[in-house]
């Protein structure tokens, strides 16, 4: 399983949380351009990270981290 940065999921965490402000109000490209940018920002990202390697599983993993993280023991 890939391994994400912690940028990588911070990044992913930003563009989750701009996405729940845009879709909670009536849309307008200028609400919405915050949530765009933050998601061009990880994809951007995820590419850079990824390198030559698989981008899928890296998306995958950062997203499940960020989305999904473990309890702490």
């Amino acid at each position: 399983m890939a391994n994400p940065s912690e940028h990588l999921i911070n990044l992913c965490r930003a563009a989750v949380e701009a996405h729940q402000k845009a879709t909670a109000v009536p849309y307008t490209p200028e609400g919405w351009a915050p949530w765009l940018e933050a998601a061009e920002a990880f994809q951007r990202a995820v590419t850079e990270e990824a390198g030559g390697g698989n981008r899928y599983e890296l998306e995958k993993a950062a997203k499940k981290v960020a989305l999904h993280p473990e309890p702490d023991a």
